[in-house]
């Protein structure tokens, strides 16, 4: 059997609707005409590091070999906690990356995936960030200029909203809900700490998102290629980073990362 592709997060396109692709060794796999279709993800049995590449026979944190879990800036602990990030102080484990990605303009925004959360993102990765947790709606509310202010005024307002999102009610037909955003943005200006203020932004507009959804099953349920190789089925869509198939079963392409596939569409050119 082939090594296969490593697998990485969905590449996202956006108009007002999102457009998704599978990046593999030879290319971006447009997945639009697979919706609709039976798709077969194999795994190969091998796998490799996201930041290094090296051939490994365990992965830790969506991808990494356990060196670079230790001593990648992308595995660093403030990607998971902006409010530790050292960027503007010269620090963290590769200060020329960090001075490339965190110390640099970010925001902090709500986002409606079922409910309010609040998050921390570099503003050039907007709306990537909103469309990688599955956001049908979302709006900055303060715009900062390096990531461990951004995590301060995270911090503050996880007293008021979560930061995770809450996967199954995502996996379901979320309508937009402007006046829940605009409502949670008055109760952040209200609340958050006076030092903090200055960094929020009083009009911004929402911006809506659409997914490439035929349909949302009932229910769904969570998969991994390390308990079922062999994953196939009807195609229905996809919404965040999760594949969406009819029988209800849903894969999480993040999760996966640096897990080699084969992919076989079928059927996508009748």
């Amino acid at each position: 059997m082939s090594d296969g592709s490593p697998l990485r997060k969905m590449l996202a396109g956006f108009d007002g609707r999102v457009s998704y692709a599978l990046p593999m060794a030879d290319g971006p796999l447009e997945l639009a005409p697979y919706i609709g279709h039976s798709f077969t993800l194999r795994a190969t049995g091998m796998l490799s590091c996201v930041s290094c590449g090296r051939r490994v026979k365990k992965l830790f944190a969506q991808g990494f070999c356990y060196p670079c879990l230790q001593s990648a800036p992308e595995a660093a602990e403030c990607i998971i906690r902006p409010e530790l990030c050292q960027a503007h102080l010269g620090g963290g484990r590769d200060p020329e990356w960090e001075r490339d990605h965190h110390f640099t303009e970010h925001v902090v925004y709500l986002s409606y995936t079922g409910g309010i959360k609040v998050g921390v993102t570099r503003s050039t990765q907007i709306p990537v960030r909103w469309i990688d947790q599955g956001a049908v709606g979302a709006l900055i509310i303060a715009r900062v200029p390096y990531r461990q202010l951004a995590g301060l005024i995270e911090v503050d307002l996880k007293r008021l909203f979560t930061d995770r999102t809450n996967w199954r009610a995502m996996l379901k037909l979320v309508p937009t809900d402007h006046a829940a955003l605009f409502e949670a943005r008055d109760r952040a200006r209200a609340n958050l700490r006076e030092d903090l203020q200055q960094y929020l932004l009083p009009d911004e507009q929402p911006l809506d998102i659409g997914y490439p959804v035929l349909a949302y099953p009932p229910k769904v349920a969570s998969v991994s290629l390390e308990k079922m190789p062999v994953l196939s089925g009807k195609l229905l869509g996809a919404k965040g980073q999760y594949l969406i198939f009819e029988d209800g079963r849903v894969f999480n392409v993040r999760n996966h990362s640096g897990v080699h596939v084969l992919v076989d569409p079928v059927g996508t050119t009748a």
